[in-house]
């Protein structure tokens, strides 16, 4: 039973801009979440998947590059190389503007776990979606293209 003061109050407009931005927040910060953990597979972790994403993307990055771009620290970026480079994921090479930088770039096996990883990302979440009625997709389409937008800008 509800307590007359409860019911007394009123609710917080889920339209607010404040409200609304909170309530996107956390479901992309889940969302992203679980795409990570679900769907990235027994080969390579999350980190390195954004790596080679990021490599695969933007072409060849040097160590501080892909450290500042992953907001993370440089043996962090270090490691992640390492183990990218001892699977054959990745390739390092001298810079060639300063040869004391080495430049690393994604190989064809990195491309190829890359996309399997986000194959899988993609099957995990459109299995998701699918178990939603048409009015709720036809929502979400709308919403998937406007955050495109506002991220965007």
């Amino acid at each position: 039973m509800t307590s007359p003061k409860a019911a007394d109050q009123p609710t917080a407009d889920p339209t607010t801009p404040d409200t609304l931005a909170i309530d996107l927040r956390t479901a992309v910060m889940r969302t992203s979440r679980r795409l990570r953990v679900e769907a990235t597979g027994d080969v390579i972790t999350p980190g390195q998947y954004t790596v080679l994403a990021q490599l695969h993307g933007n072409g060849p990055r040097t160590l501080r590059e892909l450290a500042e771009q992953e907001h993370v620290q440089a043996p962090s970026m270090t490691r992640i190389v390492n183990a990218l480079a001892d699977q054959g994921f990745v390739s390092r090479t001298a810079h060639p503007d300063d040869g004391r930088q080495i430049r690393v770039d994604i190989t064809p096996a990195g491309r190829t776990v890359m996309e399997e990883a986000r194959n899988q990302r993609t099957a995990w979440l459109a299995q998701r979606v699918a178990g939603l009625s048409d009015e709720d997709r036809l929502i979400l389409s709308r919403a998937a293209h406007i955050m495109q937008e506002m991220s965007g800008k």
